[in-house]
């Protein structure tokens, strides 16, 4: 099977880390046609059933919509079907189409984006479910809103689970200080909840809790996007909370090692992998009992508190700062190995 496979949000956080980590299962035993940024895709051109093109069309543009290179669409059509991590579609695509759906968190939670962001991703969501003879997204739960928020009769939904980056791969040779630290990983959006967490920080402290929590990222991020959140922060004592500014996945690496507790506060995701990040590298999680959470980490040893709640978040952030339970081994469920199979199987049963 020769797969053409969009790889232009290569190195584009989320989804170039999922496409990147795929593409060496599906170059094992098929032919790939990769396009995308030159730089982004070379370390993919030494694999010898590997053919690789430029393509400096952005994805979701008016230009990939009507003005598609038609050399390039030639090539992809010369294959057997088409695969994108994401729901952008070129024009003029005659083979066998599969796309991604990693969730609709835009479509379920109002105020994330205008009327007019909303109806843009609805369309192109719905036009990727047109076009598809199968759609994959990362969870059950996923799939079960995917099919409640869009007209899913004529295409099949795949769920094929995310799983742990390369850059977490690596383990440290020696046992590591745990630094009595509280650590958030996401953004803003509100339906990450940190302002529940900045909540429960603040009943936490005034019973004894005294970790400072320390979010990856930038602090004036912070501060011009959500006044709300910036006002709960300086609430704070100035040791409570500590920005990292922007950091490498190397520092990220470090920070989940050396960190003795994640919480991961979330009311809405598509998979979240964070936890099992933090879970992967020796640090306990906290977090929230929202549905997919319920599934994804099903068996794992989180600890759960109940959604949106500050008071129950409060009570087990104390809990978990005084529990020295060593974690047990984690499942062997997620592996990107297992999902590159998932989809390659299912390429080659809808593309008939």
């Amino acid at each position: 099977m020769k797969i053409a496979v969009d790889a232009r949000m290569l190195g584009s956080g989320g989804i170039g880390t999922y496409i990147a980590s795929l593409l060496p299962y599906f170059l094992e035993k098929n032919e790939c046609f990769i396009f995308g940024d030159r730089s982004t895709i070379a370390p993919f051109a030494k694999y010898e059933n590997a053919e690789t093109a430029e393509c400096r069309v952005k994805t979701f543009s008016l230009a990939e919509r009507f003005a598609f290179p038609c050399e390039l669409r030639k090539k992809i059509n010369s294959c057997d079907v088409y695969y994108t991590p994401y729901c952008n579609i070129p024009s003029g695509i005659e083979i066998p189409v599969f796309s991604t759906i990693h969730d609709v968190v835009f479509l379920d939670v109002p105020g994330l984006a205008s009327k007019a962001g909303v109806a843009a991703r609805k369309y192109f969501y719905q036009r990727a479910i047109d076009k598809s003879r199968a759609v994959f997204t990362v969870s059950e739960f996923s799939r079960d809103r995917i099919r409640a928020t869009l007209d899913c009769k004529k295409c099949s939904i795949v769920v094929t689970y995310s799983a742990l980056p390369e850059w977490l791969s690596s383990k440290p040779s020696q046992a590591v200080h745990k630094i009595r630290q509280l650590l958030f990983v996401g953004n803003i959006k509100k339906h990450k909840g940190l302002s529940v967490l900045l909540g429960a920080l603040k009943k936490a402290r005034k019973t004894g809790f005294d970790m400072p929590l320390v979010i990856a990222g930038n602090a004036d991020n912070f501060r011009t996007r959500d006044t709300e959140i910036a006002s709960d922060i300086a609430s704070l004592p100035e040791s409570a909370v500590r920005f990292t500014g922007r950091i490498s996945d190397t520092e990220l690496s470090e920070l989940y090692r050396t960190s003795m507790l994640f919480v991961q506060p979330s009311l809405y995701e598509g998979f979240g992998l964070p936890p099992l990040e933090a879970l992967s590298l020796g640090t306990k999680a906290l977090i929230s009992d929202i549905p997919v959470f319920k599934e994804i980490y099903e068996g794992f040893p989180v600890t759960f508190f109940r959604s949106g709640d500050s008071d129950d978040l409060a009570e087990k952030l104390v809990f978990c700062a005084n529990d020295e339970t060593p974690l047990p081994p984690l499942p062997d469920r997620y592996s990107y190995k297992k999902s590159a199979d998932i989809i390659l199987a299912a390429l080659d049963f809808y593309r008939a």
